[in-house]
């Protein structure tokens, strides 16, 4: 149940960080008129949603490290925009953190000799 729980938490955590990049950077609050590139900072999270979603562990092990150059972006710019950047820049580091928390928990929980519960 705790394991399912912590992939479900994951799962969710990973499709909203990228929603929320993709919605910051063209339409809530981009950096120019229109949208920005750096929308494109969505495309690395793809790389480990399969693995994610079919809860490898492997993938959660490295995702663990990979999310925390979203952490630091939305650390950053949360201290420095304004507005709804500021904002968006928050989230962006709570998802994070939820992220990092459930895959660290999850990939705790189903190593060799450990019974998940």
């Amino acid at each position: 149940m705790k394991v399912t729980a912590l992939r479900l938490a994951a799962s969710a955590a990973l499709l909203a960080l990228i929603a929320l990049c993709l919605a910051w950077e063209l339409w809530l609050a981009p950096l120019r008129p229109g949208g920005s590139y750096l929308a494109l900072k969505a495309a690395p999270l793809g790389i480990p949603l399969l693995g994610i979603l079919l809860g490898w562990r492997y993938t959660y092990q490295w995702s663990s490290m990979f999310v925390l150059a979203y952490f630091a972006e939305g650390v950053m710019r949360a201290w420095g925009d304004q507005g709804m950047a500021q904002t968006l820049a928050f989230a962006e580091a709570a998802l994070s953190v939820v992220f990092f928390v459930a895959v660290v928990a999850y990939a705790r929980a189903t190593r060799s000799g450990v019974s998940p519960s």
